[in-house]
């Protein structure tokens, strides 16, 4: 029941009331909305001094850690992950006209949700309470019959918790705890169990097709696993967009599904202040879900191309690197962590102007901070930050790795890890950056498929060698860099190099540092990044 109310806020506003990383966390939201635990709760649990304090002079006998106590205690560090903060459950109430405007029901709504939430369970409601509730006799639809879902047919999505070694490359997909509810109108029924297309002739789409009721495809801007990208014509008011045609199949409906409930969550961010593409909605074309965007010029990687993938100078990149910071310090400022951030998904606006002006695009593997799993792979190969690799809890951090990729790509014209496997990747890295920290891998799900435990030695973990890994996978380890780094210090000097001497090299290489820490806990923030002293020569 106490799951039930949480559930039911969640579907009134659209994010979690409490999704805490920790039990800690959690107990410190609830305390901070609902007040402090019964005593009797509190005297009987088994884990109650692992939260709080115990203390006889005080009327009331149970403190609550501090996040500095708890963290001296246990090493972990508290966060704020909250969307929204309630000082009460009443407050929900307003919270909801706000949003939503007056509605029939509100006031009995947040009353049932009490009734849900109380922190004794001996006071909490039972199912047979709430189906005899008020609330329900407010005018409100009644649940359907049951359905025999052994008829149905259905299959539930299964999401790989394997390293890269076991699956095929490219951006991964994953479904992170945050559930998501996008429902399609009944007139505009998607088939879920249509077969996958590989191309826009398997779409059936093509220069003159019309999707939707007035989007007319001009050309192809680009295809992926989920479907192709095309420059339509709005036949109504002439304007020029891009729209993502999704393939029909159940897998990708999901993803789908996922992806317009993260944009509807960027929807209070300005597009343009923020450096993120504008979206402009979702239709229906029979089966497919397409969704529609501006249309921008070009992927920075084909911008870097444009260029002979001979590097942009300081000067150049600077500003780049700035908004792609920018927007990562907005997604985080509503939660979201973009989780496969490459060149291939920054878009430049328009590569005639100076300074270009870039924007972050596709958003099919963003999700919550809250709401990401140890295990679950996201991103793509050789722009995935250590812990997505071993397997270890990753946050917000993954998407600065890859920034600091991006960067060094933005500077040599060349990717810096472009490993086809992860055993490549983590092979590169440590011959450039050194042994990976000890806690990273021993809290690993996947550091004994690359790692060798050893405790006769100081150093307790040895990276198996490529026969070692071979002979364990079949797969050949193979030497795909184009520059190959004994430590990052050397990227000054390879830039000096070819490029000559420029004013920032140093503190470039010096926030690059920053990006690529090892260490998640370490590495620079977005707001560091903006307020880096890299940026410092010249306005942006």
């Amino acid at each position: 029941m106490w799951a039930l109310g949480l559930v039911a806020v969640e579907l009134a506003t659209g994010v979690p009331l409490y999704p805490g990383e920790d039990d800690y966390d959690v107990l410190k939201f609830i305390i901070e909305t609902q007040g402090q635990l019964p005593d009797h709760l509190l005297e009987s649990g088994l884990y109650t001094d692992c939260y709080f304090i115990e203390d006889n002079y005080y009327e009331q006998r149970w403190t609550f850690k501090t996040k500095e106590q708890f963290q001296y205690e246990t090493n972990y560090q508290s966060k704020e992950t909250r969307y929204i903060k309630l000082k009460r459950l009443d407050d929900l109430e307003q919270l909801l006209k706000v949003r939503r405007g007056p509605e029939n029901g509100q006031q009995l709504f947040v009353r049932l949700i009490k009734q849900m939430l109380a922190l004794d369970a001996n006071q909490r409601i039972t199912p047979l309470e709430v189906l005899k509730h008020p609330f329900f006799n407010t005018g409100l639809s009644r649940s359907a019959p049951c359905t025999d879902m052994n008829s149905t047919g259905g299959e539930n999505l299964v999401v790989s918790q394997q390293p890269s070694s076991w699956k095929s490359q490219g951006s991964q997909k994953f479904n992170c705890s945050f559930q998501n509810s996008v429902e399609f109108p009944q007139n505009g029924h998607v088939n879920t169990s249509a077969n996958p297309s590989s191309s826009e002739d398997d779409l059936e789409i093509s220069e003159g097709t019309i999707l939707g009721d007035h989007h007319m495809v001009e050309s192809f801007l680009g295809e992926g696993g989920f479907g192709v990208v095309t420059r339509c014509r709005n036949t109504k008011n002439n304007q020029i967009v891009a729209i993502k045609v999704n393939k029909s199949d159940s897998e990708i409906l999901q993803q789908a599904k996922h992806e317009i409930f993260i944009l509807e969550h960027l929807r209070r961010l300005d597009p343009d202040r923020c450096n993120i593409v504008e979206w402009n909605g979702y239709f229906l074309d029979g089966a497919r879900i397409c969704l529609n965007f501006e249309l921008l010029d070009q992927s920075l990687w084909d911008y870097i191309g444009g260029w002979s993938y001979q590097g942009l100078s300081i000067r150049e990149l600077g500003p780049i690197l700035h908004q792609i910071a920018n927007a990562l310090f907005h997604l985080g400022s509503v939660g979201i962590v973009h989780a496969d951030l490459k060149p291939a998904n920054i878009m430049v606006v328009n590569r005639h102007e100076s300074p270009i002006k870039v924007k972050l695009i596709d958003f099919g593997l963003a999700c919550p901070a809250s709401a990401l799993i140890p295990g679950y792979r996201v991103g793509t190969v050789g722009y995935c930050a250590p812990e997505i690799m071993l397997g270890t809890p990753y946050d917000e951090a993954i998407d600065m790795w890859a920034l600091g990729l991006v960067a060094v790509e933005l500077a040599t014209g060349v990717p810096l890890y472009p490993g086809r496997d992860d055993y490549d990747v983590l092979k590169f890295i440590i011959e450039t950056q050194g042994q990976l920290p000890d806690h990273l891998l021993e809290s690993g799900l996947y550091t004994h498929y690359y790692f060798i435990k050893d405790n006769y030695y100081e150093q307790r973990w040895t990276f198996k060698t490529k026969e070692q890994f071979q002979y364990e996978t079949n797969y050949q380890s193979q030497e795909t860099r184009y520059i190959k780094l004994k430590c990052l210090d050397d990227l000054e000097q390879l830039l000096k190099v070819t490029r000559g001497p420029e004013n920032g090299q140093q503190l470039f290489v010096r926030l690059i540092k920053q990006m690529l820490a090892l260490d998640a806990n370490q590495r620079i923030t977005p707001l560091e990044v903006l307020k880096h002293p890299f940026f410092q020569p010249w306005p942006l």
